[in-house]
């Protein structure tokens, strides 16, 4: 039968603002595992105790934001026309269906004058992760590194021409060092000391962001992005640590500092590591032998101008130090740069009159030149690592984690463009954004226990009233 619906907007209901939001919604789940109270600790120092306006509660600012990057809202003028509607909203705000819901430029201000220059949002994502650690589902032994870009929130084509110097690798001292002493270890004089000097290199400064970066990279989109180093954790892929660069800085610069920075602040015992060809640098390979990790990195193709011999053509012979060329001849060990290679040089009397040499060299003094970096064993072990059954296990795991974290953050969570401008608000946003997915991770893997548990504790329950066991453990 048709009937005619009635309209019953302006009657009055007598209902909790609890009744209305499902039991199985994602809040619901954050809210009964995720324990928030710690951020009034963390920023009792940036409020007046005794003076001024109450201000707004940081818990319920800090929620906000959360709930933004939880359901993808970029705009924070939407997220809040967003929780003016939503019940399941106001529920985890603990606001009344009546009360006032703030206004976007509380949020805008509180981050420009109160929390500028602090690092609450480091702190909080930290405590998420110590909660993690707590709930037993990170446990620091085998940790996945990569980055994903970030659009700069900044016009491509209004830029700038600027000499600027290049990013510094943190391992250039223990470099210089081991360069020293296999100078020495060879009867050489030490190079004259010389303080490491700054790459420079001209580049784009863009007018609009000017501390963002020229990203040049093959298959990746050109123009200004921030990059956003990101380590996850192998158990349950939370993400333990985030670092955000310009786009223009190589993966492995900051990677051992990084590296460093989790085992200090979270006492995690790293066995071994996954990472990308990015990362298959000499000095990556020495920082994790020094630090007894056993790393698993990519295989990234040399190049090869065609029609030449290949470096590989050439046998180091580790028992006199040098290399045998593919006719035979031996090429001794010459001198080692401020580079940190070897330099093994032929005879030119050979070489001129090899029938190889047009594939061999176009050297104008016929001397072929092979270079070998004093840290070419930690390379070799790396890639030994790479062709062993496990080192094949760990590194299958990388798309089942730090590559799936980076895709559900460009999918769910609005992380494919920097939503503000500046190093220091892009890191923000990548620390809040990794603290949502987090808390998302941590309820939905205890909730799905505790389910667990229930089903198992009714079974059992049903077993012993059945056969009479245990009857008031089954009631």
């Amino acid at each position: 039968m048709l009937k005619k619906k009635e309209a019953h907007q302006e009657e009055l209901e007598m209902v909790t603002l609890s009744s209305l939001v499902p039991s199985d919604h994602l809040l619901r789940n954050i809210d009964a595992v995720i324990d928030f109270s710690f951020i009034h600790d963390r920023v009792a120092h940036l409020y007046c105790a005794d003076n001024g306006r109450p201000a707004l509660d940081p818990v319920l600012l800090f929620k906000m934001l959360f709930v933004g990057y939880l359901f993808g809202i970029r705009s924070e003028r939407q997220l809040l026309r967003e929780i003016e509607v939503n019940v399941a909203y106001r529920w985890f705000l603990q606001l009344r269906l009546t009360d006032k819901v703030p206004d976007a430029s509380t949020i805008s201000q509180n981050r420009r004058r109160r929390f500028n220059d602090s690092d609450i949002c480091q702190e909080i994502f930290d405590e998420i992760v110590e909660q993690g650690i707590r709930a037993g589902l990170v446990d620091g032994t085998v940790l996945y590194s990569d980055s994903t870009h970030l659009k700069a929130n900044a016009n491509k084509n209004r830029f700038d021409r600027q000499v600027v110097e290049k990013s510094r690798a943190d391992y250039l001292a223990a470099l210089d060092a081991d360069i020293a002493q296999d100078r020495a270890d060879h009867g050489k004089k030490p190079l004259r000391e010389k303080a490491r000097q700054s790459v420079a290199k001209e580049t784009k400064i863009n007018r609009t962001d000017p501390e963002s970066g020229y990203m040049v990279r093959d298959g990746k989109p050109k123009g200004f992005f921030y990059l956003d180093h990101r380590t996850v954790d192998s158990a349950h892929a939370l993400i333990t640590d985030i670092h955000v660069t310009p786009g223009n800085v190589h993966d492995s610069m900051p990677y051992l500092s990084r590296l460093d920075r989790q085992r200090a602040r979270f006492g995690f015992d790293v066995r071994a590591v996954g990472l990308d060809a990015g990362y298959f640098t000499a000095g990556i390979a020495k920082g994790l032998e020094d630090r007894e990790i056993e790393g698993v990195i990519g295989y990234r193709r040399p190049t090869h101008r065609k029609g030449y011999l290949r470096k590989k053509d050439f046998e180091y012979l580790p028992g006199i130090d040098g290399y045998r060329c593919p006719q035979g001849e031996i090429l001794n060990y010459s001198t080692t740069n401020r580079s940190g290679y070897r330099e093994y040089k032929s005879s030119p009397r050979v070489c001129k009159s090899c029938p190889l040499r047009d594939a061999c060299t176009q050297s104008r003094n016929h001397t072929k030149v092979v270079t070998r970096h004093v840290w070419q064993d930690s390379l070799e072990k790396i890639t030994a690592n790479r062709l062993s059954p496990w080192g094949k296990r760990i590194y299958e795991r990388r798309k089942e984690t730090v590559e799936r974290s980076f895709a559900d953050a460009k999918q769910l969570h609005g992380h494919r463009y920097a939503r503000l401008r500046g190093l220091a608000k892009v890191r923000e946003q990548c620390l809040l954004a990794a603290t949502a997915q987090n808390m998302k991770k941590i309820a939905l893997i205890l909730t799905r226990k505790g389910a667990f548990c229930d089903m198992l504790l009714w079974i059992v329950s049903n077993w012993a009233r059945k056969h009479g066991i245990l009857p008031a453990f089954a009631e």
